[in-house]
């Protein structure tokens, strides 16, 4: 049996997830991770098997034993070693998004393709069993033509001030999957972008320059329109929800809750709280893109998300936030750099 070494970059919340998912599958053997702060990975890394730790993410990629990278590090690292990988021949993983700057992120998508190199972004919402049903009965045609696609998704509460300050603000560091999400269950692309965003949950989100509620509507090249809906704080949960509306008939995908048992008393019905969060409501989705990967490699299979779904995404990040900025309607098309 063919075996993959890995590679895995930044040791952080998403790092580690990774790590823990890959070490589960038998072609693959992660060889070395590396963290700014290498002496909080040490005891972890031993207690999962990784054979070693450094500071410095050039060891993985000078390494010629290493097959593949997961890219886990802040944004700002990404295109650097995206571009380095590529040079040295290594597939790549990157966590979204791919950079802050069209740009960048189109050269380094061109250093990709120059390599030959599979790199695939880390929406895994793709790989949710509910969305890749939605998915597949719009491709199929079931309920028609698209006509409206409404996506809801709304955090359990804010990130880290210092988080939101570097994160690229709402629209990358959160809507940025429900743009993908658009694109993905729709299979059009996005060509006109309109927002409407305010602070309603923390003055210090705004003193960051940045919103924490927001309606988006979205226009398709196949004639549909879109709405979603974000915001940084629902006290009940993590808000996930999908409906896509055509001129068949419709099909919606709901919350997961903790439990899918509901409780009827004289009192009312009630049923348990949905999942606080994305590890836990995505747990299984980030399993499903981590196999993927390694599949599309081991057996030269196409990507199911690739560098220029992580571009196309951008650009309707970058459209929602001139919208923002002007108060009026964004076309894709215009959006340079």
């Amino acid at each position: 049996m063919k075996k993959l070494t890995i590679g895995i970059i930044g040791a952080g919340r998403i790092g580690r997830l990774h790590a823990e998912n890959i070490i589960h599958i038998p072609q693959v053997r992660i060889k070395t991770i590396s963290d700014l702060f290498v002496d909080s990975v040490k005891d972890w890394a031993c207690q999962i098997g990784v054979e070693n730790v450094a500071t410095n993410y050039e060891d993985i990629l000078n390494d010629d034993e290493i097959d593949a990278i997961f890219i886990c590090s802040p944004t700002d690292t990404h295109v650097p070693i995206i571009r380095r990988a590529a040079e040295v021949g290594k597939h790549i993983f990157c966590e979204k998004p791919i950079s802050f700057s069209i740009q960048e992120t189109k050269a380094a998508l061109e250093a990709v393709e120059k390599a030959g190199v599979k790199l695939q972004v880390g929406f895994n919402r793709r790989f949710d069993r509910n969305f890749v049903k939605i998915q597949e009965v719009v491709k199929n045609g079931l309920i028609g033509e698209v006509h409206i696609v409404k996506i809801t998704s709304r955090d359990p509460e804010p990130p880290p001030i210092e988080y939101i300050k570097s994160s690229g603000g709402l629209f990358f560091d959160m809507s940025i999957h429900d743009f993908d999400m658009a694109r993905y269950v729709t299979g059009s692309e996005v060509t006109e972008v309109y927002v409407q965003g305010a602070n309603l949950i923390d003055p210090a989100i705004g003193d960051a320059e940045d919103i924490d509620t927001a309606v988006i509507t979205l226009k398709f090249a196949n004639g549909a329109i879109g709405v979603i809906d974000n915001s940084r704080k629902a006290v009940y949960g993590y808000d996930q929800r999908v409906e896509v509306f055509g001129s068949k008939g419709s099909i919606m995908a709901e919350n997961d809750h903790l439990t899918n048992v509901e409780i009827s008393t004289e009192e009312g019905v009630y049923k348990d709280k949905l999942k606080y969060f994305f590890l836990e409501r995505y747990k299984e989705a980030y399993i499903r893109e981590t196999y993927a990967f390694i599949d599309s490699i081991l057996h030269n299979k196409p990507l199911c998300c690739t560098g220029n779904d992580g571009l196309q995404a951008e650009l309707i990040a970058r459209a929602a936030q001139e919208s923002l900025k002007t108060g009026k309607p964004v076309k894709i098309e215009y959006i340079k750099i």
